[in-house]
């Protein structure tokens, strides 16, 4: 997410008002809910995920001891734990 100069993109009325509360400091402004998008929407990182879980569940049920699988995917033992959990659901 970049930054945008506000001077550049809203008129002076407005800038005015919002340094009445925020002088000189960085806010975030959210997005409507209606232009709200799900994490991950924008990128491959969900399926990127999915198919890193699918793999440690395969790696365990090929053998592998959680401390093994931790190691290989540096994880910890505990995400790991998570992860099988969630797969076998």
């Amino acid at each position: 997410m970049g930054y945008l100069r506000a001077e550049e993109i809203l008129p002076i009325e407005v800038i005015e008002l919002i340094q009445q509360y925020v002088d000189g400091e960085n806010i975030y402004i959210p997005r409507k809910p209606a232009n709200r998008q799900a994490w991950g929407t924008s990128t491959q990182i969900k399926q990127a995920l999915l198919t890193r879980d699918q793999q440690i569940y395969k790696d365990y049920l090929d053998g592998n001891k959680t401390s093994e699988l931790a190691c290989k995917y540096y994880l910890s033992q505990k995400s790991i734990q998570r992860i099988l959990r969630k797969m076998r659901a």
